[in-house]
């Protein structure tokens, strides 16, 4: 059975938009969300969770091992 595929977003208070994929294994979740990061803003941070290493080579920097994806709109302001 296929584990439901899911995007979260929360939208906080400063206009930060948090991003959550779950259901997706490897760097599939990557290949997902990234159209939808570019409309959104600038990517400040991205953190993988344990799925993402399942199928990936461990090659990434150390600025790519936080939680979630973070994203502020590039006007700065919380209309996103």
């Amino acid at each position: 059975m296929t584990e439901q595929q899911s995007i979260k977003f929360t939208i906080r208070q400063d206009g930060t938009v948090l991003e959550e994929v779950t259901g997706v294994v490897g760097n599939d979740c990557e290949n997902i969300t990234r159209s939808i990061e570019k409309k959104l803003g600038n990517v400040i941070a991205i953190t993988h969770k344990p799925e993402y290493y399942n199928n990936v080579t461990l090659q990434h920097d150390q600025n790519e091992t936080q939680e979630q994806t973070n994203i502020t709109g590039s006007t700065g302001d919380a209309s996103v």
